[in-house]
């Protein structure tokens, strides 16, 4: 009898890691699909691009990667995460897309954050002291992961100045730079982790990041030419 309770437990936590995974891997398919809708209207244009979809997918992608690091007890994650939230938002008032948007789409993104601070201050039963110390995680390795996201959230704080800067919302050349000083650091911080969702993400952007790159060299030398 004590065998079978053990294997129903066994399964119930292989079963709620699953959902776990789920809710990470559908969050990177929204900041995936963002960066190949961006890749490719770049290669179309030979110039890189800024689509309203890409601020669009950021913002559901960041509310779903949040959940998924607070499920999984990283907060490095949630710290990027949180951080980042306001500057996809104000990519897209720079755009002149808010306004025009689907309604649901206003309400999600305005309530989730609400809401998941509600949760996590009056129903969270986390130990958020476990996040720096104790059999969670090594603090170094909490150290490495918050570095990594400092610099890929760093990314879109030099975004949001260099577009308030032009008035107009834009992927400039440092971007993609610190995009892929990060997503190095975050891929070594996950292959410690053992984080499949992160190593997949930041081993796929890793390419597009140099891409955009090629392209804004491209683009430069037959600006000058």
């Amino acid at each position: 009898m004590a065998y079978f309770g053990q294997l129903f437990y066994f399964n119930a936590e292989r079963m709620n890691m699953w959902i776990v995974y789920g809710i990470g891997f559908l969050a990177q398919l929204c900041f995936s699909a963002r960066l190949v809708n961006q890749w490719i209207l770049s290669e179309k244009k030979n110039k890189v691009q800024t689509p309203t979809l890409f601020w669009q997918l950021s913002l559901l992608g960041a509310i779903l990667f949040f959940v998924y690091g607070y499920l999984r007890k990283d907060l490095s994650i949630m710290i990027g995460q949180a951080l980042i939230y306001y500057i996809y938002f104000r990519n897209l008032q720079l755009q002149g897309q808010w306004k025009p948007s689907n309604i649901f789409f206003k309400i999600a993104v305005i309530l989730s954050p609400i809401l998941i601070t509600a949760y996590l201050v009056f129903y969270s039963d986390l130990n958020w002291s476990r996040l720096f110390t104790g059999d969670n995680i090594a603090i170094w390795l909490v150290i490495l992961g918050t570095i990594g996201q400092i610099i890929y959230t760093g990314r879109f704080v030099y975004q949001w100045w260099y577009s308030e800067q032009h008035d107009e919302s834009s992927l400039p050349w440092g971007f993609w730079i610190m995009s892929l000083t990060g997503s190095v650091i975050i891929f070594t911080y996950a292959c410690f982790r053992t984080d499949p969702v992160l190593l997949s993400a930041h081993f796929f952007g890793g390419i597009v990041y140099i891409r955009n790159l090629f392209i804004i060299h491209k683009s430069r030398k037959k600006a000058k030419a």
